[in-house]
């Protein structure tokens, strides 16, 4: 298991009067590291996809929290992780983080469909396989000691 990483640089236009990230700017980093991550990581472009296979993959749920805030300067690493793969839809898990301090967190689902019937369809199977590097190993549980 691997996870997609990328440093985003709070800049002055993500920040609020006080200097903090005002919070629907971390939407559009989420957004703008989502389409990097299928770029780079899945070799799927939003675009390419659309143009050329007729496939979109909208997000239909997104958790949020916020445990501590961002300023102006500050460079967030966001690290993605596949958690569960589905047939039609992908759940991921996002973390932002600033020197190791968490600054935001995501829990997303994906759905992939046709963009001309507005369906959902099955992922393609490369895109499938590429998926599965990012994929979280989940935790064993430990077996209780012996009497």
């Amino acid at each position: 298991m691997s996870s997609y990483q990328k440093e985003i640089q709070v800049r002055f236009g993500h920040c609020d009067p006080a200097t903090f990230v005002y919070y629907p700017r971390y939407f559009e980093m989420l957004n703008g590291f989502i389409e990097d991550w299928f770029e780079e990581g899945l070799e799927a472009s939003f675009p390419g996809l659309m143009h050329h296979q007729n496939i979109m993959a909208p997000t239909v749920h997104l958790d949020t929290d916020f445990p501590n805030p961002s300023r102006f300067g500050d460079r967030l690493t966001f690290k993605l992780q596949v958690v569960k793969i589905g047939r039609s839809s992908v759940n991921l898990e996002i973390e932002g983080s600033c020197q190791g301090q968490p600054r935001v967190t995501f829990k997303q689902t994906l759905v992939f469909m046709s963009a001309s019937e507005r369906k959902a369809v099955a992922i393609p199977p490369d895109i499938v396989h590429r998926l599965k590097r990012y994929v979280v190993e989940p935790a064993r549980k430990a077996k209780p000691a012996a009497p």
